[in-house]
């Protein structure tokens, strides 16, 4: 009698921005914009045997109390540029970039990223994300026309428009025939009439090498999730616990039959950071050094004022929290995602927690502000991931480390290693585009790529 068969941990590299995740004033911390940073952490992932790099965008830089604040800024370069740049110096390495479903057309992200496809020979790949939120809107000529209800449905139409132009053109469409003369068959026109767009003309690009570049989601909503089970081959979520995370991904997968899908056809792959040591002790000590860089006394104060909504710089980073209550100000801080709906409620859970577990300020917000984090040995690490893709809370995760370039560096050289033992990881590239390295269907065909996927 057989047991299950062991998942294989699909893992992805995040080049952080600088925020409360990078270190950026730490010595070994290097630049956030020349290429050759992103090139050291491409060619590490790659080394790594990663299925992909990923690029967060920022369409503004983000303010607090109307000045930036130079511990959460996001600017890096054009991701389409970096994206594309880096095709050239790794191989088999997906590309992942993040851009944004409400400020873009249709027609231009379809060419752009089969553009990226096409060039990187089926690696790309489109975290799709959306905003309704008016400062990010200033930059554009639309401003922050949509409603928050919208943004979703905008979305969906704009990943509906793309493909129809990925699928414009037939397969046999190229022909290039040049003893009769002939290079191409007749392109159809594609129209689409709908809500947000109505199209009618000819894709400039045959078919992508992929079909369909991989679409990546964020949103852990209830209309995010429904989107994601919808349109996407991958979320980009996060949970702190096993527990938590085993509830998204039961929930997710189990929207998938209403859209004829099956659960191999979307992969959960939440953000994580990891901080690695010698021994338990060293890793818990180097773990929590980290964290107090990552939030100093400013970004304490900040994180309590964009919930507070009131100027708290009179309050002690170690002290307690503040006795006022919060104010309905919810633009102290602009450019940052609001997950906090009601700032009262949160103030009150967030008494409640730094009572009981007697925490000050600055230590509070480094509870509440963590990643979902694997501290430890080598081993230990490779263990603690191993386990919640076993036990289906995750299918993998995307790593975000905390120093630019080289945070990834230890992982790769310790921790690969240990999960390839395990048998859970990959120990050579099987496929050469992104949707092989995932497991997942071609979009034109019926058979699902497996790329050894599952071990016994």
């Amino acid at each position: 009698m057989t047991g299950k068969p062991r998942k294989q941990i699909h893992l992805a590299a995040h080049f952080p921005g600088v925020n409360n995740t990078t270190v950026w004033a730490d010595p070994a911390s290097a630049s956030q914009v020349e290429f050759e940073s992103f090139v050291h952490l491409a060619q590490t992932a790659e080394r790594g045997l990663f299925d992909f790099f990923f690029l967060a965008e920022g369409l503004r830089l983000r303010e607090h109390r109307g000045r930036i604040h130079d511990l959460d800024v996001v600017g890096r370069p054009d991701t389409f540029t970096v994206l594309n740049a880096l095709a050239g110096v790794t191989d088999k390495l997906g590309l992942a970039g993040t851009i944004n479903s409400t400020y873009n057309e249709p027609f231009e992200l379809a060419k752009q990223f089969a553009s990226l496809d096409h060039l990187s020979g089926g690696r790309a790949a489109w975290n799709v994300v959306t905003s309704s939120d008016a400062f990010t809107g200033e930059n554009f000529r639309r401003g922050g026309y949509l409603e928050h209800s919208q943004r979703y449905q905008r979305a969906a139409e704009v990943v509906e428009v793309t493909r129809k132009l990925w699928d414009s053109w037939a397969a046999d469409t190229l022909v290039i025939d040049r003893a009769a003369g002939v290079f191409a068959r007749e392109v159809p026109e594609t129209r689409h009439r709908g809500a947000q767009f109505d199209i009618a003309g000819r894709f400039v690009l045959p078919p992508c090498p992929q079909g369909h570049p991989v679409l990546l989601q964020a949103g852990d909503s209830d209309d995010g999730r429904e989107f994601g089970a919808s349109a996407a081959d991958a979320i980009f979520t996060g949970h702190g616990t096993l527990e938590a995370g085993q509830r998204f991904y039961a929930d997710v997968k189990g929207r998938l039959a209403k859209y004829g899908r099956t659960p191999d056809e979307l992969k959960i792959l939440p953000a994580a950071t990891f901080v690695l040591g010698d021994s338990a002790q060293d890793a818990e000590e180097r773990a929590r050094h980290i964290r107090l860089q990552q939030v100093g006394p400013q970004t304490a104060i900040a994180f309590l004022e964009q919930v507070w909504g009131r100027e708290l710089s009179g309050y002690d980073p170690d002290g307690p929290l503040p006795d006022v209550e919060p104010t309905d100000n919810v633009d102290i801080t602009r450019g940052r995602v609001r997950h906090a709906k009601d700032p009262r409620a949160v103030a009150e859970a967030w008494r409640a927690k730094a009572e009981a577990e007697n925490l000050s300020i600055r230590e509070l917000i480094i509870e509440v502000t963590a990643r979902q984090q694997f501290v430890g040995t080598p081993a230990a690490v490779a263990e603690q991931i191993d386990t919640y893709v076993q036990a289906d809370a995750s299918d993998g995760f995307i790593l975000v480390p905390h120093l630019t370039p080289g945070g990834l560096d230890e992982f790769v050289d310790r921790v690969v290693p240990e999960l390839q033992e395990r048998g859970s990881f990959r120990t050579e590239y099987t496929g050469t585009t992104l949707r092989e390295h995932l497991g997942l269907r071609h979009p034109h065909r019926h058979s699902t790529v497996h790329e050894g996927a599952r071990a016994s």
